[in-house]
């Protein structure tokens, strides 16, 4: 997108306002959150020292869910022989450091780099098809393995992050009002690009880019006669994807276990043998936790081998099933401290990046808390989102350390001159 017009956006505390996006979100939030008498900006409180450069409800809340994770995964261990807790301390390790060096670093510096952005995520797209880096998990391509050390890592995960840079640096050009609906066409035109390319090597993540750069666009100002359209074009494509991939003799666009899981989603009892069963037995692990759980290592339908992937895809049924109801209303109240903390943040940002690069993070988390529980419990399509900090899995655990890294560096960098 080279065309994009960049338009230098204010890169210190008295730049423009964004009163589109502050009006809504203190809306939501009582109305007066975030704001002194005379209509001021508030300031987050500021102690002494290094502390004062650390937002420290999202720290807090961050290292709760990840503690509450490793914890999850040790259990996991015990009867799951490919869930090791070295390895998840490995990713937690890497995931801190990158989550300090982007602390330290400017975010500021990346709202005139379109361009650069987007060539990231092509580049990142096409890591996992170079010969001696490509690598297949269990029969999936998009993982990478690099020589010499053996690490894996999965590109995909990684592009979450720069997508979300990328579209909050287009959008915050316009200072939280997107005024021509050709912007509005460029804005949707530079989501697109990232989510047609992962569409084709992972339709979850796709969905994530989709839904966090969505959200980044709806919150610079798109007026609601070009969003909700968009929204219903969106609805009736997916509609057509869908009938042709059913249809015998018209293009098969949706890959074969994609088609099951949304065939399953509607009527489960259509493959119980498939991605049927495990939807059912993730129902299953749910509903035998109860109150209070059945305790560590003594989740049946996991240790047993009848929860597949208890500790990825459905590691909120497994964790349902050994804490029980208070485990998972734990790991909701940890989340909605988490991203409540985060919006209470944007309220306070006077520049529109860094308020836009925070919604493209809340909606993020939001997505994948939404979509990892609500398919365990039914009530979404199965697919294989992990949830963050939970999750095995180091290359989803760098990257959710590394979103948590750009939100204390949008609170490090929010009133000094750039």
């Amino acid at each position: 997108m080279a065309s994009v017009r960049q338009r230098k956006t204010p890169r210190h505390g008295t730049g423009v306002q964004d009163p589109g996006f502050s009006e809504m979100v203190s809306s939501l939030f009582g109305g007066e959150a975030g704001k002194r008498p005379g209509g001021a900006k508030a300031r987050m409180p500021r102690a002494k020292g290094i502390l004062s450069e650390i937002y420290r409800p999202v720290l807090f809340s961050s290292l709760a869910l990840v503690a509450y994770g490793l914890l999850v995964v040790w259990s996991a261990s015990l009867t799951i022989a490919e869930a090791s807790l070295p390895r998840q301390l490995v990713g937690f390790a890497l995931g801190l450091v990158a989550a300090v060096v982007i602390w330290h670093y400017d975010y500021r510096n990346l709202a005139n780099y379109t361009t650069a952005l987007l060539i990231a995520d092509i580049i990142l797209f096409i890591l996992p098809m170079i010969p001696g880096l490509s690598y297949s998990a269990k029969g999936m391509a998009g993982w990478i393995q690099i020589p010499g050390i053996g690490l894996r890592f999965q590109p995909s995960e990684l592009m979450k992050l720069v997508t979300i840079f990328l579209i909050a640096s287009v959008a915050a050009q316009y200072n939280g009002k997107i005024k021509a609906f050709s912007d509005y066409c460029k804005l949707c035109g530079t989501l697109l690009i990232p989510f047609l390319l992962l569409l084709t090597q992972d339709l979850g993540t796709s969905l994530i880019v989709l839904v966090a750069g969505a959200s980044i666009i709806i919150c610079a100002g798109a007026k609601k006669e070009w969003v909700i359209p968009t929204v219903i074009l969106i609805v009736v494509v997916a509609a057509l994807v869908i009938f042709c991939s059913l249809t015998p003799g018209l293009p098969n666009i949706l890959k074969e276990y994609q088609l099951k899981r949304l065939i399953v989603f509607v009527d489960p009892s259509v493959d119980p043998s498939g991605d049927g069963y495990n939807l059912q037995q993730a129902k299953i692990a749910v509903g035998s936790g109860g109150f209070l759980g059945k305790g560590i290592g003594h989740a049946s339908q996991a240790g047993q081998g009848f929860l597949p992937e208890a500790h990825t895809d459905f590691v909120f049924a497994l964790l349902a099933e050994e804490f029980g109801f208070v485990g998972a209303m734990v790991l909701l109240a940890l989340f909605g401290w988490l991203m409540f903390s985060v919006v209470r943040l944007a309220q306070t940002i006077e520049l529109p990046f860094g308020k836009l690069v925070l919604v493209g993070v809340v909606a993020m988390w939001a997505f994948q808390l939404l979509e990892n529980v609500g398919m365990c419990l039914g009530i979404m399509p199965i697919t294989g989102i992990p949830l963050p900090f939970i999750s095995y899995g180091a290359s989803s655990m760098v990257v959710q350390l590394s979103a948590v890294g750009m939100v204390q560096s949008v609170y490090r960098h929010r009133t000094k001159a750039a």
